[in-house]
């Protein structure tokens, strides 16, 4: 049995998200997408596809890792070929690797990287509006900045995740980097791992602070359940851009 990772780029736009179970499940995602042409790829029926990390609904991906065990002998570079002449366009296989057999893209990721990004100006791009959000006014970089401070470390993020039902909602974020200019910023997130929704819970907040519509404090508030988070920013800015593994 070979252990094959892959390394994914895709456009989440007209996805459910990596996957979607439970009461809204749906065959639109992208783990189907990939898991129905690895089938016709290997002849393999019961095809198991695990990833780094779970994208949601829009969400895009610089480099999502995921792995799969097969039978088939085909050589690497076939494997990549036949898979990017088969999936949709707008999901693509930018590396394959054979692993050892222990290798878990999701178990053994070390940290996770999301990046929000936001342009800013009067009139919207139209050639941008699919990929970033638009901010009308500039964001107070500063005041995002010390925001951020107060997100950093080990943390029980329960109230900046959807997931309720999760016993476990302590995550440590590493580090958090606010920069662009008066056309273009960005966030950047980097966590040992994310609940659902985190990464888009967390952008809202300090965008709602650079606005000047809530207060640094507020954070605090919500990590005690004092106050409510902010709605979840728009997903089409969101990317995940890097997974990390240890040696």
């Amino acid at each position: 049995m070979r252990n094959i990772k892959l390394t994914i780029e895709y456009d989440g736009s007209r996805y459910q998200g990596w996957t979607r179970l439970g009461k809204n499940e749906s065959n639109n995602t992208i783990s189907n997408k990939i898991i129905e042409v690895l089938k016709k790829m290997t002849g393999e029926y019961l095809i198991e596809l695990n990833c780094g990390c779970r994208t949601e609904v829009g969400v895009h991906a610089y480099a999502q890792v995921a792995n799969f065990k097969t039978e088939c002998d085909m050589p690497l570079a076939e494997i990549k070929h036949y898979l990017n002449r088969y999936l949709p366009m707008d999901i693509a296989i930018t590396g394959v690797e054979e692993m050892p057999e222990r290798f878990h893209a999701q178990l053994n990721a070390t940290s996770k990287t999301y990046i929000y990004r936001m342009t800013i100006d009067d009139v919207p791009s139209v050639f941008d509006r699919k990929y970033t959000f638009h901010c009308f006014q500039i964001p107070d970089k500063k005041l995002m900045q010390q925001a951020a401070l107060l997100l950093l470390g080990k943390h029980d993020f329960r109230n900046f995740s959807s997931a309720k039902k999760s016993k476990n909602t302590e995550r440590e974020i590493y580090d958090i980097q606010i920069y662009g200019d008066t056309e273009e910023m960005q966030i950047l997130i980097h966590a040992d791992d994310f609940l659902h929704n985190m990464a888009r819970f967390i952008v809202s907040i300090l965008l709602d602070i650079g606005f000047g519509t809530r207060k640094r404090e507020d954070i605090e508030d919500i990590f005690s359940g004092i106050q409510y988070p902010s709605d979840p920013c728009d997903p089409k800015g969101l990317y995940l851009q890097e997974i990390t593994y240890g040696q």
